[in-house]
């Protein structure tokens, strides 16, 4: 790996940021205008706490339809190669949010909105999961074996960047009179996403496939069916690599989608406060996340992961309860410190910790499945949750922060197995010997 021409690999490790970067913007866009939007235009009903339950649903709809995108493309990703899977998951995505954008309201076409809003939602989720793979492998397999934690953190920061420019785009409309925001102002965020597309489309087209799984490729030995082989041949992985990803899908989604709704509608901060917050945290993320990322080529994946398990487990309280106070100096501190900066100790070395714990043979499949089937219940269903549980405490978010300091502690579990687990740090010297035994 290390013979591979610089260019090459920073064409590569381009092409995953910016590509990720899109997909994350579209992905997004949606969860930051959900409760604030949505909720208006296609779900209106008398009682706000239903019709903003009913948009975080079509959000958590997105979630599970991510897990379909990741077995169908993570098979073709294992069977033909990553790259082409790349390229059709970013047009997925971007004609879905294209169409959101462009989509009537509930007032001009009746129930149609709604369900063509849930249709295209689960085009977003489809291309999403077949998405994060491919961009992730194309970092990981062509880095070095010491770099890879690093390497693999720099598509990650795709996150970061996308709900920057989905938050910070939102937030910049949003100064626009209230009738102009909901009636053209929001949807310039999604038409902003063709463009995009298109830039992100022609760095991809430039792109070679992964030596590793050209190597795979060129002694014939993919998998026959990839999900079936992953199943049968990695049963204990799959369970801790969901356990881990569960904190990563519940604070992300209370932090950066639900905060939104609740200092808005609960504390009372005006929408561009809220969502200038947010969007300053995950600036601050996109440079924690590869510090966080290089960290775990030095301590290891596992560790660096339980530790940032264990600190977002502590963190909760604090920071739930400085958002309470309105006070805006509070807020920040309370986003920059837990999202921006903790919330990287985990999603920084993700990437690798997941793709460490398969083959190449079946790597495309495995982390897809492992990070896109855990999002249901990890990332999907959060915001709904966390509205249902601060309506029942009054308003108040300790019940929220014992949830979230509950999903913490099975993370931090999870990655210290993982890192008991005898094959971990050896997947790649086991996966070579594996091609070179089947040729």
């Amino acid at each position: 790996m290390s013979n591979l021409p610089k260019q090459d690999v920073r064409r590569v490790l381009i092409a995953s940021v910016v590509g990720a970067t899109i997909e994350w913007y579209d992905f997004f866009l949606y969860g930051v205008v959900a409760g604030i939007v949505l909720n208006k235009l296609y779900f209106p009903n008398s009682d706000p706490l239903v019709s903003t339950l009913l948009a975080y649903a079509t959000f958590a709809v997105g979630f599970i339809a991510r897990p379909l995108g990741g077995v169908v493309f993570g098979h073709f990703g294992d069977r033909i190669g990553r790259k082409s899977m790349l390229v059709m998951t970013l047009l997925i995505m971007g004609v879905a949010t294209l169409l959101i954008g462009l989509l009537p309201t509930y007032e001009q076409i009746g129930i149609a909105a709604p369900i063509l809003l849930l249709i295209l939602r689960v085009a977003q989720g489809i291309g999403l999961g077949g998405e994060w793979g491919g961009a992730v492998l194309m970092a990981y397999e062509y880095a070095p074996p010491d770099r890879r934690g690093f390497y693999a953190s720099l598509p990650q920061i795709g996150l970061a960047i996308g709900l920057c420019l989905s938050s910070g785009v939102v937030a910049l409309m949003s100064f626009l009179p209230e009738a102009d925001f909901l009636a053209w102002g929001w949807r310039v965020a999604f038409g902003a996403s063709f463009l995009l597309v298109l830039v992100g489309l022609y760095v991809r087209l430039r792109i070679t496939e992964t030596p590793e799984f050209a190597a795979v490729q060129a002694h014939g030995t993919q998998a026959k069916i990839p999900f079936v082989d992953m199943l049968r041949r990695y049963p204990k992985a799959i369970l801790l690599g969901m356990g881990a990803r569960y904190i990563d899908g519940v604070f992300f989604n209370v932090f950066a989608v639900f905060s939104i709704s609740y200092l808005v509608n609960t504390v009372k901060i005006t929408r561009s406060e809220a969502l200038l917050a947010v969007c300053v945290s995950a600036f601050v993320m996109v440079f924690f996340i590869p510090i966080f990322g290089r960290l775990s080529d030095s301590w290891g994946r596992p560790k660096t992961y339980a530790i940032g398990s264990l600190l977002l487990a502590l963190v909760a309280v604090p920071a739930y309860w400085l958002m309470s106070t309105g006070v805006p100096i509070a807020i920040w501190i309370a986003l920059i410190v837990s999202f921006g900066i903790l919330y990287a100790m985990c999603y920084g070395p993700e990437a690798a910790l997941f793709a460490d714990l398969f083959d190449a043979r079946v790597r495309y499949t495995g982390i897809s499945f492992v990070y896109q089937f855990s999002g249901i219940f990890a990332s999907g269903i959060t915001p709904i949750i966390a509205t249902w549980l601060v309506a029942e405490n009054g308003g108040k978010p300790w019940l929220l922060a014992g949830y979230t300091a509950f999903a913490a502690l099975v993370s931090m579990v999870s990655a210290i197995a993982i890192g008991r687990m005898r094959n971990v740090a050896a997947v790649e010297p086991r996966s070579i010997r594996e091609v070179q035994t089947m040729a």
